[in-house]
């Protein structure tokens, strides 16, 4: 069994359901919602109410802040120990970061388009494009 790291955007309406069947395949997954540490994830709003509309220097200086550098590291440690990346579309800048990374260390990643969107070229640096969550088990599991 693989240990996945899902990729992904806390607006993305597929994530539950893509963790679920992953540990119900026999999996074991990083759930950056429900990290091991505790709590409910990071997001921005934990630090400031007002994050959205920082300045770049209090973006900057967020990035410092010890939320962030915890959950920063506990998504680092959670990388690290992963063997797959499945990065679940639609997602944004963090979740496509990670699949870089997973990528460029040489582990597999996968990406898995529920609803079709604009095609992306650079997406032939992954292992696998899927667009439904049996091809995406079986991709996993060749």
């Amino acid at each position: 069994m693989a240990r996945i790291y899902v990729a992904s955007s806390w607006r993305n309406k597929y994530y539950p359901e893509v963790v679920a069947r992953l540990r119900e395949a026999g999996h074991e997954v990083y759930d950056f919602r429900n990290p091991p540490h505790g709590g409910n994830g990071f997001r921005w709003t934990d630090i400031d109410d007002n994050a959205l509309s920082w300045s770049f220097d209090q973006y900057a200086e967020g990035l410092h802040h010890p939320l962030a550098v915890r959950q920063f590291a506990a998504d680092l440690e959670a990388l690290a120990w992963a063997d797959t990346c499945v990065l679940v579309l639609p997602s944004g800048r963090s979740a496509h970061t990670e699949a870089g990374w997973m990528s460029g260390t040489g582990r597999r990643t996968l990406v898995y388009i529920p609803e079709m969107v604009e095609p992306e070229l650079m997406y032939k640096l992954f292992d696998a494009v899927v667009g439904n969550l049996d091809d995406l088990l079986a991709a996993i599991n060749p």
